[in-house]
């Protein structure tokens, strides 16, 4: 699968299975912490403070908001239990990707949330980048350009070897696009993973992002032309005495033709229309819940509202299906089936399926998008995020 070395391969997809366990392990321990823990510092103060919004619900529908004044009773605990997540951690906050939890965060892909993200803060703490002014968000930004266009020229090499070591490029541009995020928030002192819609940052490390992608794309594109896989063979009856059939591996077999080029640039195409589809909602999707769910002038019973629909089941749920459908999930399924050199195989079965699944995945996030909107707000104004 990757390699001739069996012992090789299964360290590998031992890693592999390690590393999907400790993925899913801390999904778990993130939707306990948003059910059991304050999310945002003001639920903390109202809680803690003399008025309580308590939710009534009938029926397993939301139901009426009321205000009293009285102890905090924090979702059945007692108000000494009405601490932050923060004072009961094991990771200091500072690199435990629980802590500050966003609408973006809970939407990231696996290896950026848990992986790399941890690794740009310890990184800024040694070198201190975000304290200084000689290395700057952009300029992190446009490196990690020349990066991908280094990764895209290696993917491209007929060597798997060399493929390989295009993979691990490209990890390390996405590596260097967590750092130039991180940077960039420390700098403003943003907690969190939050998107700075509209600032002139945000709209560069885009057009990196995509210079990346694109550089990414025209490798494979380049290995396939060059490489173009076969539709398959045809085993014939042997003719031949076994004894001599051995000798010659080939015996009885027919190749078919090879993939055409035009067969191979639709595949690159599809799969380069599902990162701009993923890109596209995925993006639009943050802005909007971080707008609707984020936004600090809203008055008290619509904030409780906002943290119900945060905590909510299938928000989690529409996260999770983001998490593993993001432009940077498709990204890291293409690396991996460059590294096990299936690439042609996996553009093959995501052809169409991507599309699909992606195409499913907005629905439902619409649909619950505009039930959440009016539940928190009752009515659709001016000043929520255009739809």
């Amino acid at each position: 699968m990757v390699g001739p070395s069996s012992q090789i391969s299964k360290l590998l997809l031992t890693l592999l299975f390690l590393l999907i366990i400790f993925f899913i392990w801390m999904d778990v321990n993130l939707y306990i912490r948003i059910q059991d823990y304050p999310i945002r510092d003001r639920e903390i103060r109202l809680l803690n403070g003399s008025t309580v919004l308590r939710p009534t619900t009938i029926a397993g529908q939301h139901g009426a908001t009321t205000s009293s004044v009285t102890s905090a009773v924090p979702y059945g605990r007692g108000p000494q239990e009405a601490a932050r997540y923060e004072d009961v951690a094991w990771v200091s906050c500072d690199l435990n990707p629980l802590c500050d939890v966003t609408v973006k965060a809970m939407m990231l892909d696996h290896t950026n949330h848990y992986l790399f993200a941890p690794m740009a803060t310890l990184l800024d703490n040694l070198a201190g980048f975000s304290k200084g002014e000689l290395i700057t968000p952009n300029m992190i930004s446009f490196f990690h350009v020349f990066v991908a266009i280094a990764s895209g020229r290696m993917v491209a090499s007929d060597s798997l070897g060399y493929r390989r070591i295009g993979v691990v490029l490209f990890q390390f541009r996405t590596f260097l696009d967590d750092l130039d995020g991180h940077v960039a928030r420390a700098k403003k002192h943003i907690r969190g993973e939050r998107s700075d819609i509209g600032s002139a940052g945000y709209y560069i490390d885009g057009i990196c992002d995509a210079l990346g992608c694109v550089a990414l794309m025209i490798g494979v594109f380049v290995f396939l032309k060059n490489n173009p896989p076969r539709r398959g063979y045809t085993q014939l009856q042997s003719i031949i005495p076994v004894s001599e059939s051995k000798n010659c591996s080939e015996s009885g077999v027919i190749y078919k033709v090879k993939v055409t080029t035009k067969k191979v640039v639709r595949k690159v195409l599809c799969y380069s229309g599902i990162l701009v589809l993923s890109s596209t909602g995925w993006n639009r999707y943050i802005a909007i819940y971080q707008d609707m769910l984020e936004r600090e002038d809203v008055t008290p019973t619509q904030f409780l509202h906002q943290e119900q629909a945060f905590r909510s089941t299938w928000f989690f749920v529409i996260c999770w299906l983001w998490r593993v459908a993001n432009v940077h999930a498709l990204l890291h399924f293409l690396l991996l089936s460059i590294f096990c050199d299936k690439l042609w195989e996996y553009l093959r079965m995501i052809q169409y399926a991507g599309f699909v699944a992606l195409l499913a995945i907005i629905s439902v996030a619409e649909m619950h998008l505009l039930g959440a909107q009016n539940y928190i707000y009752k009515s659709l104004t001016g000043n929520n995020t255009s739809l």
